[in-house]
C-alpha cells in the first residue's frame, strides 16, 4: 500500500497566489477580441494558465512524502546439517523434510531451505548430499540470521546431529528467533579407536629436535594393546606401544624426532587397527612441518612497559618465521644491541622528549639500512620522528595530543587487504595521537586515515615508504592493544588488526625481489575440496609488469606423479586454479619465456584433508536440547516432525507491517515535465492551426 502527501515549506496560501498568478496571466494574454472562437480562446486561456499556475507553485519547493507499507509474513528455515557424519541418517528424513515445508507453506508461512555450505534449495530437497567435511553449526544459524537481517525470521528448524567440529558451539550465540533443533543419528558411543588431535609446531629448525604429539581416544577396547606409528615421506622413524587401561580411555604419545632435509615434510602418525572397530579413518592424522635454516629477528625497542608490548608480541607469534626481542629503555638504560643483527626495528614512543637511551638508538640505526616501524604515543618527540622516517612529517607541540579512530585508506592497494574487513577500524577505540599537522612524504603510502570524533580528515594514522635506502612506516598513535580487544569484543576474532599490522610488517622487512617470473599459489595450505590458486607476475627490464606470455605449469605429487598445464598470463585474470587435488605435498615448477631467455619459479604446498567429520561419531542431543530451551525453541527427534508441524502451525506469529517513508522535491517527479511539455506543445499546436504564432 502507498501513501503519498504534498508538504509545504512556506504558508500553504501561497496557493492561491499561484493560481491567482496564472488566470491574471491568461487573462492579460488572451482579453483581447481573438481571431479564433470564443471556445477556443478560453481552452487557451486555461492552458496558458495553468502552465503559469503550475510552475509558480513549483517554485515554492514543495515535498513529496511517500509512506511504502508492506506485510513481511512469518517465515521458517529449514537448517540442514548435511555433513559426512549424517550420511547414514540424513537422507531418509528428506522426503518428510520437504513434506514439512509443504505443509507450513500452505498454512500461511515462507519457508527456505539452508545447508552448511549456505546453499538455498527449493524443489532439489529430496536429492540433497551429505558431503560437506566439516560441521559449523554456529556459522549456519549465524547465516540464517545474517540473510534474514531486519525480516520477520521467527523459526529455525535445525535437522542435525548436534556435532560441530568447526567454530563455536552454538549455545554460545545469541538468535532473535526460535531455534527447533531436530535430533537424528546416533547417541550410544561406537566401539572405536580415533586419533583425536595432532600436537606440533608448524615451523622446526633444521637438525633440532622437535615433538609431535598425538592424542589417542579408545571406547570399549579395555585391556587391548596397539601399536602408534610416526613416519616422515611414508618411511617409519618411530614406534610406540600402549594399552588402554580402561573402556573409556584417553592416551598421549609423545614423539621425539629431527630432520635433515629443508622445506615442507610430511609426517603421519597411524594407530593400528584393531579388530571391531567402527571405523579406521580416524586411525591417521598426517603433519606437515616446514623444516627452515633460521627465523628473522625483529627488535621491539621501547621507551617504557606498556600494554601495546604486549599485543605486538601476540600479533608477530601469529607468523613462526620471526623471533622477538624486546627491550625497554626504562628498565635498561645501558643496554648493548651491537652484536646482534635485526631484519626489523619496531620503535615503541623513541624517540622521546627526554632523549632516553639516544646514543643506543642513533648508533642502532646508523650501523645499517634495517627497517624501522616508528609506534608514536604521548612521549614521542614528533620532530625527531620527522627526521628518522621516510613516510611522515610530523609538527607537533611536546605534550600535546588528541584522541583519533582510525579509516582504511581505500586508495592503498600495495597490499592485498580486505577493505570490508577493515572497516570495522573505525567501530574501534580511539589511539593516542600527537596533535599537530601531519604530511606525506614523497613514495609514501597512506593506509589508514584520522577520524576525529565524525570528522573524516585526510590526516594520515599509518603511512610507510618501501622506497629509499631504508624502508619505514609510522602508526602515529598508541593503544594497539585496546584495538585487538574490541575486535574480538564485536567479532569473536582478531583478524583485521592483526593482518594488518603483521602485513605492513612484512612489507617493510621483507627482502627485495628481483626476480622478473614469480609464481606462488595464495594459501600454502588448503584443505581437500577446495581449488588451489597460483598467482603469476612477470616484469620487464625496468619492472613493470607485462602480460600475454605463455606459462607451463607442472604439479608433482609426492608420489613422482606430474600434471603439466599451460595458460596464458592475461592483466584480467593472472591467476590459475586447480581442483580435485587429493591430500599431500605437491611441488610446482613454472616455465616462460622473457625476451628469448628461460625463466623458472618454483615452490610447494599442502592439501590437507581433516576427516572432522570422522573424529566425533556420537550425536549430542543434550546440546540441542538446550539450544532450543535456550531460544524458546522444541527439541523433537526425526519421527517427532508432524508434532513440530503441528506446533510451528498453531503458535504462528502474526504478519509484520513495515513502512517505510521517501521524502522528496515534488519537482524531480518526471512525470511534473512532460505535464508541462505537454500543456505548451498543446497551446502551441493550437495556435499555430488557428493561423497564429
Amino acid at each position: 500500500m502507498l501513501l503519498t502527501e504534498i508538504i509545504f515549506q512556506s504558508s500553504p496560501w501561497y496557493v492561491g497566489f499561484c493560481l491567482l498568478l496564472g488566470a491574471v496571466y491568461a487573462f492579460l494574454l488572451y482579453q483581447p477580441a481573438p481571431a479564433w472562437s470564443k471556445q477556443i480562446n478560453w481552452l487557451l486561456a486555461f492552458l496558458r494558465g495553468a502552465l503559469v499556475s503550475l510552475i509558480a507553485f513549483l517554485l515554492l519547493a514543495p515535498l513529496l512524502r511517500s509512506i511504502q507499507t508492506r506485510t513481511d509474513k512469518p517465515k521458517v528455515v529449514l537448517a540442514i546439517d548435511n555433513s559426512e557424519s549424517l550420511v547414514n541418517y540424513g537422507p531418509k528424513w528428506l522426503p518428510e523434510l520437504a513434506k514439512l515445508r509443504e505443509n507450513l507453506a500452505e498454512a500461511g508461512l515462507e519457508v527456505t531451505t539452508q545447508t552448511l555450505n549456505n546453499e538455498n534449495l527449493q524443489a532439489e530437497l529430496p536429492s540433497l548430499r551429505f558431503d560437506q567435511r566439516s560441521s559449523n553449526l554456529s556459522e549456519l544459524l549465524s547465516n540464517a540470521k545474517n540473510n534474514y537481517e531486519g525480516r520477520n525470521l521467527t523459526d529455525v528448524v535445525l535437522l542435525t546431529d548436534g556435532i560441530s567440529n568447526q567454530g563455536l558451539t552454538p549455545t554460545f550465540g545469541t538468535y532473535p528467533f526460535r531455534v527447533h533443533t531436530v535430533g537424528i543419528g546416533d547417541t550410544l558411543p561406537k566401539r572405536d579407536v580415533s586419533l583425536k588431535a595432532i600436537t606440533a609446531n608448524k615451523i622446526a629448525y633444521l637438525g633440532n629436535q622437535f615433538p609431535i604429539q598425538a592424542d589417542i581416544v579408545a571406547s570399549g577396547f579395555a585391556g587391548r594393546t596397539v601399536g602408534v606409528t610416526l613416519k616422515q615421506n611414508g618411511n617409519p622413524v618411530a614406534r610406540q606401544v600402549i594399552t588402554f587401561k580402561q573402556n573409556n580411555d584417553f592416551q598421549q604419545v609423545t614423539f621425539q624426532t629431527t630432520s635433515n632435509l629443508k622445506g615442507v615434510q610430511h609426517y603421519v602418525v597411524e594407530v593400528e587397527a584393531l579388530s571391531g572397530e567402527f571405523t579406521t579413518k580416524n586411525n591417521r592424522r598426517d603433519v606437515y612441518l616446514d623444516i627452515v635454516d633460521g627465523k628473522e629477528k625483529i627488535l621491539l625497542l621501547a621507551l617504557a612497559a606498556h600494554p601495546d608490548l604486549k599485543a605486538i608480541r601476540s600479533i608477530i607469534e601469529r607468523n613462526l618465521n620471526y623471533e622477538l626481542d624486546i627491550k625497554i629503555m626504562g628498565l635498561n638504560p645501558n643496554m648493548d644491541l651491537s652484536g646482534t643483527k635485526y631484519d626489523l626495528i619496531i620503535l615503541h614512543q623513541l624517540p622521546d622528549y627526554f632523549n632516553v637511551g639516544s646514543d643506543i638508538l642513533n648508533k642502532l640505526l646508523q650501523r645499517d639500512n634495517t627497517p624501522v616501524f616508528f609506534i608514536l604515543g604521548n612521549q614521542s618527540n614528533a620532530s625527531a620522528v620527522t627526521k628518522l622516517n621516510g613516510a611522515l612529517n610530523i609538527s607537533a607541540g611536546a605534550g600535546q595530543i588528541d584522541k583519533v579512530t582510525g579509516r582504511f585508506n581505500a586508495n592503498f592497494n600495495l597490499l592485498n587487504l580486505d577493505p570490508e574487513k577493515l572497516q570495522i577500524i573505525e567501530k574501534l577505540p580511539p589511539l593516542t595521537v600527537p596533535f599537530g599537522e601531519y604530511g606525506v612524504r614523497p613514495g609514501a603510502e597512506v593506509v589508514l586515515l584520522q577520524n576525529v570524533g565524525n570528522v573524516k580528515t585526510n590526516k594520515a594514522l599509518l603511512a610507510l615508504n618501501t622506497a629509499g635506502p631504508r624502508k619505514s612506516a609510522v602508526l602515529a598513535g598508541e593503544g594497539i592493544w585496546q584495538w585487538r580487544m574490541e575486535e574480538y569484543a564485536l567479532t569473536e576474532k582478531q583478524e583485521a588488526v592483526d593482518e594488518l599490522l603483521l602485513k605492513v610488517m612484512q612489507l617493510i622487512s621483507v627482502k627485495e625481489d628481483k626476480r622478473k617470473f614469480r609464481v606462488y599459489p595464495l594459501q600454502n595450505e588448503i584443505n581437500v575440496g577446495e581449488r588451489a590458486a597460483f598467482e603469476t607476475e612477470i616484469y620487464n627490464d625496468i619492472y613493470e609488469k607485462t602480460y600475454g606470455q605463455s606459462v607451463r605449469l607442472e604439479i608433482t605429487d609426492e608420489r613422482g606423479k606430474m600434471s603439466a598445464y599451460t595458460y596464458t598470463n592475461t592483466q584480467e585474470n593472472s591467476r590459475f586454479e586447480r581442483s580435485g587435488l587429493a591430500e599431500g605435498l605437491y611441488r610446482y615448477k613454472a616455465t616462460t619465456s622473457i625476451n628469448g631467455k628461460i625463466e623458472n619459479a618454483e615452490g610447494q604446498f599442502v592439501v590437507r584433508d581433516l576427516q572432522l567429520e570422522a573424529l566425533n561419531l556420537t550425536a549430542d542431543f543434550g546440546m540441542l536440547r538446550q539450544l532450543s530451551n535456550q531460544t524458546g525453541g522444541k527439541f523433537s527427534l526425526a519421527a517427532q516432525l508432524e508434532t513440530l508441524q503441528t506446533y510451528l502451525i498453531n503458535n504462528k506469529a502474526p504478519s509484520r507491517l513495515d513502512s517505510t517513508e521517501d521524502l522528496s522535491e515534488l519537482i524531480q517527479q518526471k512525470w511534473l515535465f512532460f505535464l508541462l511539455l505537454l500543456l505548451v506543445t498543446t497551446e502551441w499546436g493550437i495556435r499555430k492551426y488557428q493561423g497564429s504564432y
